[in-house]
């Protein structure tokens, strides 16, 4: 009995240690987006951006170590706005990735969250966007950082609802929502394709965010007031609050 009671303690014990020394990661996120992203409507975008609000829900988790945040989000920016070429907005995302990229023994990842201002009837660099497009452009700025990047993982963070009748200094309205909705499909479409081309390394966030927003308008949405009457394009604070869960959850998908 003695030489099996040591034995079970002895792989109880293996097991213990196993789990227990299990490596708690360290990550460095590019945040990638528009306004949304940016935080520009809300009273103190520095405190109150989703990207901020993402660093402290995986600071608070028992299996990460460290969160640094670089907020790249840019107000009315589009896909095209992000393209590679000759641009001095996707420079500013080599710059902050490449402060990141420094340290090795962190995850670097980019959560990109595009297609509001893409989907617009007019206003914004390059809008309206088709829904090919879209994922085409998508697709050279996810290849281009892959490229520079090879230990990268990615996150497509799906766009969020906004109401019909927006319409502020550029022109949203039934057909944008219409065609943001046609970019979810591309979403999925792109992701299947690197799934194929560059294994594990980019990834869907959570598509219930849509549903969630377009569900609870008032409560999620600062009012403002347009040309078709009051309309929900951002995220206020707690809207902010509730969309870093979303984006967060789709973060540690891509880490785990």
């Amino acid at each position: 009995m003695k030489p099996i009671f040591n034995y079970t303690c002895l792989l109880l014990l293996f097991v213990l240690t196993s789990f227990s020394g299990k490596k708690a990661q360290k990550i460095n996120i590019v945040f990638i987006g528009d306004s949304i992203t940016e935080g520009s409507a809300l009273a103190d975008s520095k405190t109150e951006a989703p990207p901020i609000y993402v660093a402290k829900l995986l600071r608070d988790r028992k299996d990460i170590t460290l969160v640094n945040v670089n907020n790249k989000g840019f107000s009315g920016h589009t896909t095209v706005d992000f393209l590679p070429k000759n641009n001095i907005d996707f420079s500013k995302v080599l710059q902050a990735a490449d402060s990141f990229a420094q340290d090795k023994t962190a995850v670097l990842l980019f959560s990109i969250m595009l297609g509001t201002n893409d989907s617009a009837m007019f206003g914004p660099n390059g809008a309206p966007v088709q829904a090919i497009e879209y994922k085409d452009n998508l697709n050279v700025l996810i290849n281009t950082l892959i490229n520079k990047y090879p230990d990268a993982k990615f996150v497509l963070q799906y766009p969020l609802w906004y109401s019909p009748n927006t319409h502020n200094n550029a022109g949203y309205m039934q057909e944008g929502l219409d065609r943001l909705n046609s970019y979810f499909s591309q979403i999925e479409a792109l992701y299947a394709e690197q799934k194929l081309s560059h294994p594990n390394k980019v990834y869907l966030g959570e598509k219930a965010a849509y549903g969630f927003f377009q569900k609870n308008p008032e409560k999620l949405f600062k009012a403002e007031e347009g040309k078709h009457g009051t309309f929900y394009l951002h995220p206020n604070a707690e809207g902010s609050k509730r969309l870093a869960g979303f984006w967060a959850k789709g973060i540690l998908k891509a880490i785990k």
